[in-house]
């Protein structure tokens, strides 16, 4: 009898992989964050990345095999998300692996198992593909398995060669698809027809390692890396014309239309595709959020808003206009909560995020749409770059939105033009953050051939000799320098650090018989490092011999700032929130910096226990303990990685043993007591999801604390005053401010007042109308605004427009016009916009009353002339 496939939950089937590997010597493992280890891969995206560095032999296994349900995140692709059946950003990919165990033979005679026998489908609804020079898999398939040669395709590199990406494990690999509509026959098989066949089984037979020149060398070990995509095994079996019908994600679908009172069965196609984006990205925003990830303008806070926008926007499409995001991820998360805890433990933080985010999307979006909307009334070819750069830039709107929009009124989007309005952005951003002076660099890179790299004795030497090797002065290479030039030195040797990781290079001296050149800076460039000076005495030549000497005070107070910004994140991370991570830093000599991701403000209550538990790691004296280890190991222990950075085969390790272990090439205290004592100057946002800390630590406290007590003293002088009777006296002073303030507000609007009516003789009457325009001096704006609502009550059916000039480069002007005055299609808020441009301004506002202003004084007369002339022209009979 013909066998079926089983009707099975998406939960179900993922628990039916795992059990039948397990049975099979395989360790369960848990799925790993989608924010991997590895610094340099942004997104978790196969379920074979967790063991990268087992494929490459960086490190034993504990088990054989292993079977895994692991979440990815691929973005590659987005724009056929909702389009096609089966395309998503987030996905679970099941995976049986061997590390150096079975090969071919076993995986593939396993994978026919389990998909016959245990998910029930029928032999003759499969066909498998082969890389097109795999014999072995092809006889395997064929004479073990017992498929006919016809229903194996060969396949080439494109289809079946499989890569982690540009360099890595890979190797060939064997599909297996399910054939929906085995009635067309076995002649002419394409297996590229996604509406007739679906690959839901993936097996890699990892056996390369892939360098950056695409050259392939046998690993150690032959692996098997298997995916089977959940997602489709449960369109299969649960016998639905696309995944996002399966239950796996069609209840957040329904939730969403729900909201829009939509039904999802009797919906046009485009609400449909709406309907799956949503379905989908909420999906990949929850786990996303859950992982740590936070909404920002770079890296995986990129991609999370990117999805996070398009969802708010596909919910305008179909008819949300209000705040929807939380209500539909809550479907997401109680789907997922019994096989990923995280979602609900960080449920909060989610919707906390979701509405954030979705809030400030709403306020940008309606006038980001309407820019669109005005470009498209042109009717133009195509979107420039310019205006698609102008949206990216001024309303958030990433290039890929602007492209959806477009494509909706059968429009491109000029991407070179964008490319070339971004690129000159970053070469402003480029020529505005210059590290090393271009001259410099290109005499360097002449040089760099004939010089060894610069050997660095700064972890432990203060002092060393040193041989001139290079000697630059104004960029050009010379052979001596005499005293009162800048100078840039290269030496052999030294035991200066150069500016990197966030920590500002060293100042000190080079000195000899009767030489002293003080140097003020110190960068890196390719392996040299230059050292920034001016000779004080003496000449300095070429080839000769110095002592090389840092000044070790500054070096103590930059590396208690940079130890300090170690014990910042730990406590961050305790006190705030565990999956804080660092996103930039400055260490410098009388100053720390620190920028992390979080998506909101820190607390008083929560700044005052960061440091005091910074304080406290102090005061118990951490030994620091700090190695040079192979980088998988450092992992291994725990150590703190920067995201974006690059790091070799070879890593320092800085770790105080029970408080913070990190990745840093950078000088630090040998023991935490030598900090001394640490404070926090200032918590503020510098971007979305980025934060600031500016704190300073030693010698620095000392420095500041004395700043602010000359000031208190000082007010106290001033006010006759203890310093804790300070913050009542200025409150009193402030209230006494606010209420004079208001005294004033209120006279100069009786005064403006009294000059409106002394106004009215001099309205003009144009046919039914009245016409008053007129420069009232020096009024405030909000004066100005209550004398033209006055005049244009008294007046009746009228149109009143005033102007002031407060300062030269500060003009203030209001429109205020009757009903009849709009019925003859003036509104005042347009009248008044292009009026404010003549002064070099803008503004708008209501049909009936409208604001503007501008910055040019002396073109007050002119503006007010021709907005007389146009009034009368418009509503002369």
């Amino acid at each position: 009898m013909p066998k079926s496939p089983q009707n099975l939950s998406g939960n179900q089937i993922r628990q039916k992989f795992l059990n039948f590997y397990q049975q099979r010597q395989h360790k369960i493992l848990p799925s790993a964050s989608l924010v991997p280890e590895d610094p340099t891969v942004l997104l978790t995206i196969a379920g074979m990345l967790p063991f990268k560095p087992i494929f490459l032999g960086q490190r034993q296994s504990e088990f054989p095999r292993a079977t895994t349900s692991q979440k990815c995140l691929r973005t590659n692709d987005i724009e056929n998300v909702g389009r096609t059946a089966r395309h998503h950003t987030f996905f679970e990919m099941l995976g049986n692996f061997s590390f150096g165990d079975y090969f071919k033979e076993q995986a593939i005679a396993w994978a026919w198992e389990l998909s016959t026998e245990v998910f029930g489908l029928p032999p003759e609804k499969l066909v498998v593909s082969v890389f097109e020079n795999d014999d072995e898999a092809f006889a395997i398939w064929r004479d073990k398995i017992g498929i006919p040669a016809h229903r194996i395709q060969r396949m080439g590199e494109k289809d079946n060669f499989w890569t982690s990406g540009p360099t890595g494990p890979c190797g060939p690999c064997s599909e297996i698809y399910y054939d929906f509509h085995p009635e067309k026959g076995d002649e002419n098989i394409d297996l590229e027809d996604d509406t007739r066949f679906i690959e839901f089984y993936n097996l890699v037979f990892m056996q390369y390692n892939q360098d950056a020149e695409g050259n392939r060398t046998p690993l150690q070990n032959k692996n098997i890396d298997t995916g089977m995509g959940l997602e489709r095994m449960a369109q299969i079996l649960q016998k639905v014309p696309n995944n996002y019908e399966t239950d796996l994600i069609f209840p957040i679908v329904k939730t969403a239309a729900e909201i829009a009172g939509l039904d999802y069965a009797n919906s046009d196609e485009k609400t449909k595709v709406s309907l799956k984006v949503i379905g989908d990205h909420v999906r990949a925003v929850i786990h996303t959020i859950a992982d740590g990830i936070t909404a920002s303008n770079i890296g995986r806070g990129y991609i999370l808003r990117r999805l996070i926008r398009r969802v708010v926007r596909h919910g305008r499409l179909i008819g949300i206009s209000g705040e929807f995001t939380s209500q539909v991820a809550e479907t997401a998360i109680a789907l997922s909560e019994d096989i990923y805890p995280n979602v609900r433990e960080r449920e909060q933080s989610i919707k906390s995020e979701l509405q954030r985010e979705e809030s400030q999307f709403l306020k940008t979006l309606e006038r980001g749409e309407k820019l669109v909307a005005e470009i498209i009334a042109k009717k133009p070819k195509q979107i420039s770059g310019k205006d698609a750069f102008k949206l990216f830039d001024t309303y958030g709107f990433p290039l890929e939105l602007t492209q959806e929009i477009a494509e909706e009124y059968n429009l491109t989007v000029d991407v070179v033009g964008f490319e070339a309005e971004m690129e000159e952005q970053r070469k402003r951003a480029r020529e505005a953050h210059q590290t090393i002076d271009l001259t410099v660099q290109g005499s360097i890179d002449k040089l760099a051939e004939h010089i060894h790299s610069t050997e660095f004795l700064g972890y432990t030497q203060p002092q060393s000799s040193a041989k001139i090797e290079v000697l630059l002065v104004n960029g050009k290479s010379v052979e001596l320098a005499e005293a009162g030039t800048d100078v840039q030195v290269i030496l052999d040797r030294t035991p200066f650090y150069a500016e990197s990781g966030g920590q500002i290079g060293d100042r000190g001296y080079l000195s000899g018989d009767n030489l002293l050149v003080q140097i003020t800076d110190v960068k890196k460039e390719s392996d040299f490092f230059v050292h920034f000076g001016k000779i004080e005495r003496g000449t300095l030549e070429l080839g000769t011999t110095v002592t090389a000497q840092i000044d070790s005070t500054s070096r103590r107070r930059t590396q208690a700032n940079h130890s300090a910004t170690h014990l910042l994140q730990a406590a961050l991370k305790q006190i705030v929130d565990p999956t804080i991570s660092q996103a930039g830093s400055l260490v410098a000599f009388d100053r720390m910096r620190f920028d992390f991701n979080c998506p909101r403000s820190l607390t008083s209550e929560e700044v005052e226990q960061i440091e005091g538990q910074i304080n406290t790691w102090i005061a118990e004296a951490h030994e620091a303990d700090i190695a040079v280890m192979p980088i998988a190991e450092a992992k291994e222990k725990g150590a703190i990685a920067m995201f974006g950075e690059k790091y070799g085969a070879e890593v320092r390790v800085i770790d105080f043993p029970g408080v913070s272990m990190e990745l840093c090439g950078g000088t630090h205290v040998k023991n935490t007591a030598e900090i001394g004592v640490f404070k926090i100057i200032s918590e503020t946002g510098i971007a979305s999801g980025i934060r600031r800390i500016e704190a300073v630590a030693g010698q620095s406290v000392l420095d500041y604390l004395n700043v602010r007590d000359k000031v208190v003293r000082e007010f106290c002088d001033r006010f006759k005053a203890k310093p804790e009777e300070l913050p009542e006296r200025i409150t009193n002073l402030q209230n006494e401010l606010k209420a004079s303030q208001k005294q004033l507000d209120a006279l100069k609007q009786e005064l403006a007042l009294a000059k409106s009516d002394q106004l009215l003789a001099k309205a003009e009457s144009v046919g039914e109308f009245k016409i008053l325009v007129a420069n009232m001096g020096d009024t405030d704006p909000d004066s100005l605004k209550t004398a033209a609502e006055r005049l244009q009550q008294k007046l009746g059916e009228s149109a009143v427009v005033l102007g002031s000039v407060s300062s030269p480069d500060k003009v203030s002007l209001v429109a205020a016009f009757s009903k009849g005055v709009n019925s003859k299609g003036l509104q005042a808020g347009k009248f008044i916009g292009a009026i404010a441009k003549i002064c070099g301004g803008g503004g708008g506002g209501r049909p009936n009353l409208a604001q503007a202003g501008g910055k040019d004084g002396s073109k007050l007369t002119e503006a007010l002339k021709i907005a007389s002339t146009q009034l009368r022209s418009e509503l002369g009979c």
